[in-house]
C-alpha cells in the first residue's frame, strides 16, 4: 500500500513521532508511462499503532483557488480538534506541486493568530524547538523529500481547536489549448512499511470544500473536474470568468482534485509578458509565456517504438495490465512501423528484437511477452541503457518506459542518467504519475535529452492526457531552440528548452533593470529548415499588480541550481549556499530554508526581520486591487505584447488534428483501465 501524501503525525507531550516514512529513491525518466504501485492513501490523521494519542481529528478542509495571469494562488485552511487530555504536536505532510512556492503559514488558536518567516533551515528549526520547549504556540514548515512540505504545529491544547492555513503560488501552463490545475491529495508512491505501523484516518468530519475562480484574458469554452461531475458546480458569468465549487460533507480525502479548462479555438500564436517592478530604483521581475503558432506538420508514417518494461518484483500486480496495454498498442501499428521490447529487473535484456509490425510478428511478440514473470529489484539505468542500443537515426523513434519508478539497483546517480540520454536523439514523452515524483531529477533528464514530461494525477483524465501526447509524438518538433532577450537590462533568466513540441508553451522567469524596449528572438530548426521568430515589447518602469512573481522567479532559480548540482556543473556547497540565499531573500521554503511561525515577541527577541510579513501585505494589497470584476464585465486585461508585431503568423495549436494516433490512444485506454482496476482493489 502506498503511504499517505498528506499525513498528520500526532505526538503527546511525552513522546515525539519522528518522520519514519521518508520516500525511497524514486526516479521518473524520459518517455515514461509511470504506473503507481497502488492508489495512495488520502490526506488525513496518522498515529503509530498502539499510541494513546488518537484524539486529534480533522474537522474542516477548505481550499480557495484563483487562477489568473498564468499562475494560481492556492489557500488551504484546515481546522483540527483535540478531544483528548494531553497537548498534542501535529505533523502534516503536503506534496507541494511542481513549480509551486509556499508564501504563507498561519496558525489561529483561540484569539491568538501567528504567522511565519523564512530562515535558514537550522535557524528555523532551533527557534521552533525553543518555542515548543517553552510551551508557546509555534509552527514550522520545511521541505522534506523532493517537494514535500512538512508542517508542524507545536501545541494543540486539550479539548481545543486550532486552524492552520497556508498559501502557495504556482504557474499554470496551457498545453494545446488545455489548462490544467491539480490540488494534490494522494502521494501515489510505494511504501510497503505503512500498514501495521500507522493508524490512518482520512476522514473530514464536517466538510471538504474547493472554491476555484478562473480569470482568463482569452475566452474559455468549458471547464470540468474529471470524476467529480456530481460534486462540482461549474458556472461562468462570461467566457472570461468561470467558477467551480464543490463541497463534500463528512467525506474522505482519498483523491486528487483535478480541473481542466479549454481555451477557445483559433487563438493566435503569441508572446505574453507579466511584469512586476515596485520602484524605479530596483530590479523588476517578469514571467514570459511563449505560445508558438501551428508551424509543426504531421510526420509521415513509419516510426520506431522501443518498449521498456519493468518486470521487477514490485510490478507483480501490474504486469497483466501492462502486457495488455502493450498488446493493444502493438495491434494498432501499421506494417511500416517497427517495434522492439526490452525488460528489466536486477538486469536488463532484449526479449523482442527490432521487428516490423505485421500481424504475424505482433502475435509472435505477444506470445513471448505472455511468458514474462516478475522478480528482483529495479535496475532502471540498465533498462534504459539496453533500450538505447541499435537505434536507426534515419527513422523517428519513441521510447516508451513502463515502470513504478522505484530505482533501487545498479546506477542511481542523476548525472549518469543525464550523460546516458545525451548520447541519442529520441522523441520522448513521460507520464509522471503521483505527487511525489523526483522533479529535480526529471527536469535534469528531460533537459539533457531535449525531451519533455507531464505530471499526471491518479485521478486525472488519462485519455485526455494521451490525446495531448499523441499530437506531439506524431508532429514535427522545433529543434535546437534558442530564445534570446536583448535590451531592458534583462538578466538571470530561467527556463527554456532545446525542443518545443506541438502545443507546448515555453515559460521563462527573469529580472530586468532598464525599463523600455526589449527584443525577443526565437530561433529553431523545423522540418530541416532554420526559422526565426521575433517581436519587440516594453518592460515598464513600474507595475505593482503581480508581486508574487518574485517568489516564482526565485523558485525557478532554485530548481535551476538543483539541476546544475545534479549534473556536476557546480559543487554541493556552492549550490546549497545559493539556494539558502534565494530562499531567505525571497522568503520561499527550499531544501535549505524553513518557515517558522511564532508570536511577535519571539521574532523581536531573536532580532528576526519580518520580511515575509511585509511581502504578504504587498501581495494582499495587489490581490484586493485585482479582485474579480462584477458579472458581465469586460475580460481581464491581456498580457500579450506582440499584437502589433506578431512573432508567429499562425494560430496556436488545438486538439483538432495533429497526425495519426499511432499506439498512444490505446496506451491511454489501458492506463485508464489500470487505474480503474486499482481503485476497485480493497484497502489493506
Amino acid at each position: 500500500m502506498a503511504r499517505a501524501s498528506h499525513f498528520l503525525g500526532v505526538t503527546s507531550k511525552r513522546r515525539t513521532l519522528e518522520n519514519t516514512m521518508k520516500p525511497g529513491f524514486r526516479i521518473a525518466v524520459l518517455a515514461c508511462v509511470m504506473m503507481t504501485g497502488s492508489i495512495g492513501q488520502a490526506a488525513g490523521l496518522l498515529q503509530t499503532v498502539g499510541s494513546a494519542a488518537q484524539s486529534l481529528r480533522m474537522v474542516d478542509h477548505d481550499v480557495n483557488v484563483l487562477i489568473n495571469n498564468g499562475f494560481a494562488r492556492v489557500e488551504v485552511t484546515q481546522r483540527f480538534s483535540n478531544s483528548g487530555a494531553d497537548k498534542l504536536e501535529a505533523v502534516y505532510r503536503f506534496p507541494l506541486p511542481r513549480g509551486a512556492s509556499l508564501s504563507e503559514m498561519r496558525i489561529l488558536s483561540g484569539e491568538n493568530a501567528i504567522s511565519g518567516e523564512v530562515l535558514a533551515k537550522e535557524q528555523a528549526q532551533a527557534a521552533y524547538a525553543s518555542e515548543k520547549q517553552q510551551g508557546r504556540d509555534a509552527g514550522l514548515a520545511s521541505e522534506e523529500s523532493g517537494r514535500e512540505l512538512e508542517f508542524r504545529v507545536a501545541h494543540i491544547e486539550p479539548r481545543k481547536d486550532v486552524t492552520v492555513s497556508f498559501v502557495y503560488y504556482q504557474p499554470v501552463a496551457v498545453d494545446t489549448g488545455i489548462g490544467r490545475f491539480v490540488y494534490p491529495l494522494q502521494e501515489g508512491g510505494t511504501d510497503d512499511g505503512t500498514p501495521g505501523f500507522w493508524n490512518f484516518n482520512d476522514r473530514v468530519e464536517n466538510s471538504f470544500s474547493v472554491n476555484l475562480k478562473l480569470k482568463s484574458a482569452w475566452p474559455v469554452d468549458s471547464m470540468r473536474a474529471p470524476g467529480l461531475e456530481s460534486l462540482a458546480r461549474v458556472e461562468h458569468a462570461d467566457p472570461y470568468h468561470w467558477t467551480l465549487k464543490s463541497e463534500q460533507k463528512g467525506g474522505s480525502l482519498n483523491r486528487d482534485f483535478v480541473v481542466y479548462y479549454r481555451l477557445a479555438d483559433n487563438l493566435p500564436g503569441r508572446v505574453e509578458v507579466i511584469p512586476y517592478r515596485a520602484s524605479a530604483s530596483g530590479d523588476g521581475t517578469f514571467m514570459m509565456v511563449v505560445t508558438p503558432g501551428e508551424d509543426l506538420q504531421p510526420l509521415p508514417s513509419g516510426s520506431d517504438f522501443v518498449f521498456v518494461l519493468d518486470v521487477s518484483g514490485s510490478m507483480q500486480a501490474k504486469l497483466p495490465i501492462l502486457l495488455k496495454g502493450v498488446s493493444q498498442a502493438l495491434g494498432r501499428m501499421s506494417g511500416q512501423d517497427r517495434f522492439r521490447v526490452v525488460v528489466f529487473n536486477d538486469r536488463s535484456r532484449e526479449v523482442v528484437p527490432w521487428t516490423a509490425a505485421t500481424p504475424d510478428n505482433v502475435q509472435q511478440a505477444l506470445s513471448t511477452l505472455g511468458s514474462l514473470a516478475t522478480s528482483g529489484g529495479t535496475n532502471l539505468y540498465a533498462g534504459l541503457e539496453t533500450a538505447l542500443h541499435e537505434l536507426d537515426i534515419s527513422r523517428t523513434t519513441s521510447l516508451i518506459l513502463v515502470t513504478d519508478g522505484v530505482a533501487n539497483t545498479g546506477i542511481v546517480d542523476p548525472k549518469s542518467f543525464a550523460e546516458l540520454v545525451k548520447k541519442v536523439d529520441l522523441r520522448l514523452f513521460g507520464f509522471v504519475m503521483g505527487n511525489n515524483a523526483n522533479w529535480p531529477l526529471v527536469s535534469l533528464i528531460a533537459e539533457a535529452s531535449g525531451g519533455f514530461y507531464a505530471g499526471v494525477s491518479n485521478d486525472d483524465d488519462i485519455v485526455g492526457q494521451i490525446l495531448l501526447a499523441r499530437s506531439k509524438l506524431t508532429s514535427q518538433a522545433m529543434h535546437n531552440v534558442q530564445l534570446d532577450l536583448s535590451g531592458g537590462g534583462v538578466h538571470d533568466v530561467t527556463g527554456g528548452t532545446p525542443k518545443i513540441y506541438r502545443g507546448q508553451q515555453v515559460v521563462l522567469f527573469g529580472r530586468y533593470n532598464q525599463p523600455g524596449k526589449t527584443k525577443m528572438t526565437l530561433k529553431a530548426r523545423v522540418g530541416g529548415q532554420d526559422k526565426t521568430y521575433t517581436t519587440e515589447f516594453d518592460l515598464p518602469v513600474s507595475d505593482l499588480r503581480n508581486p508574487e512573481l518574485e517568489r516564482l522567479w526565485a523558485l525557478a532559480q532554485v530548481e535551476e541550481t538543483q539541476r546544475r548540482m545534479h549534473s556536476g556543473q557546480i559543487g554541493k556547497d556552492e549550490g546549497k549556499a545559493l539556494i539558502r540565499r534565494l530562499g531567505v531573500d525571497n522568503q520561499i521554503v527550499t531544501s535549505e530554508t524553513s518557515m517558522v511561525v511564532m508570536q511577535e515577541d519571539a521574532f523581536q527577541a531573536r532580532g528576526i526581520d519580518r520580511r515575509n510579513a511585509r511581502r504578504v501585505a504587498t501581495e494582499q494589497k495587489a490581490q484586493a486591487a485585482a479582485s474579480l470584476p462584477a458579472q458581465g464585465s469586460l475580460p481581464p486585461p491581456s498580457h500579450r505584447v506582440d499584437a502589433k508585431q506578431p512573432a508567429f503568423g499562425l494560430r496556436a495549436p488545438s486538439l483538432g488534428g495533429g497526425g495519426a494516433a499511432g499506439p498512444w490512444g490505446l496506451i491511454g485506454l489501458v492506463l485508464l483501465v489500470a487505474l480503474r482496476l486499482l481503485r476497485r482493489q480493497p484497502r489493506v
